[in-house]
């Protein structure tokens, strides 16, 4: 049964991180907005997760910036001192996260039922959302809305794009030619498909009449990939990682035909954009983590590690098993994306 019949007067979201899985928390967020556009909503999020979705109509954003510690727990708790909301969506599983939610006044305090409910935090709720079936990230937090009252939906994204971003991103590129967007970088590195073969597949999407531009974050490690890549490759690419917001960064994906990314934050905005991902599995669960709308695409050696690592079918092993070691991306072969990549421009 719904918990609300009727639209809440105020609902507080606490999802901190990531860039990938905020961009699955737009989405159930908005699916609110749609059905109840008189609930007042408040996000807290994290410093760089802000700079992405800081400006969402119509929510009351508030950074949350995990540097600070528990001095800036405190400045969120003074901040929504005279405020009790109707709900508390609780979709983050780490213990900090829990432990700001002391300060939060909510009647209901909703996170994830008992099962999922990794670092204790379903000793932080009063109330547990039914799901244990959904596999992917956004399926789940979908399940949180529902949980509220909201009609089942298919997800949308609107994150708002300025001009100056919008220009910025068709100054990068020629216009009219196809662009294949690269993001090369996971959050560990042995996580990257190997350089040489990002090297192929770019000189091929050249060759094919594309222009390629390589992007990430300004971390040295992202800066030293691009330019190994660049060092590879026979023909040029437009390396712009490290010199974008990531508005920017989202208005340069928007132009894409494609991208090509590892499990990345990258892959994910490119899915708020409705452009297809050629996305690069070995050690986390696609079902799980993939670019939510293009399954099709995405290309995994994630379920042949994880069943030799375990040796379990993978139907035993828990939905968030990881495959670990520095050999796994080998396996996906460059002959393997450009028939990807192929397949997504044929349509």
């Amino acid at each position: 049964m719904a918990l609300f019949t009727t639209a809440p007067k105020s609902i507080c979201v606490l999802r901190l991180s990531a860039i990938g899985d905020v961009c699955h928390a737009v989405a159930a967020v908005q699916a609110i907005q749609k059905q109840w556009p008189t609930t007042q909503i408040t996000w807290i999020m994290g410093k760089i997760e802000a700079q992405l979705l800081g400006d969402l109509p119509d929510i009351n954003v508030i950074v949350f910036d995990k540097s600070t510690g528990f001095a800036g727990m405190k400045v969120i708790w003074k901040q929504l001192s005279n405020q009790k909301f109707d709900a508390l969506l609780h979709m983050q599983l780490a213990l900090r996260a829990s432990a700001l939610t002391l300060g939060i006044k909510a009647k209901y305090k909703i996170g994830f039922n008992r099962k999922r409910a990794k670092e204790g935090q379903w000793l932080f709720t009063n109330k547990k959302i039914n799901d244990t079936a959904s596999s992917h990230v956004l399926d789940s937090f979908f399940e949180f809305v529902y949980f509220l009252g909201i009609k089942k939906t298919l997800p949308t994204w609107k994150i708002p794009l300025a001009e100056a971003d919008i220009n910025f991103a068709h100054q990068q590129h020629q216009q009219g030619k196809p662009l294949l967007v690269i993001s090369p970088a996971a959050s560990k590195d042995e996580r990257n498909w190997l350089t040489e073969r990002y090297a192929a597949v770019a000189d091929y999407a050249i060759q094919q009449g594309f222009e390629v531009i390589l992007c990430g974050s300004p971390a040295p490690r992202e800066v030293k990939l691009g330019n190994d890549i660049e060092s590879s490759m026979n023909e040029t690419a437009i390396n712009i990682i490290g010199k974008t917001s990531l508005k920017q960064l989202t208005a340069v994906i928007r132009d894409a035909k494609v991208v090509l990314a590892p499990d990345s934050g990258p892959a994910h905005i490119a899915t708020t954009q409705h452009v297809p991902v050629i996305g690069l599995y070995g050690h986390s669960n696609p079902n799980r983590t993939r670019p939510y709308l293009s399954k099709d695409t995405v290309i995994s050696v994630y379920e042949k590690h994880v069943q030799e690592q375990h040796n379990k079918p993978l139907n035993e092993l828990s939905w968030s098993t990881r495959a670990k070691g520095d050999h796994i991306m080998a396996d996906i072969s460059v002959e393997q994306v450009i028939t990807m990549f192929n397949k997504i421009i044929a349509k």
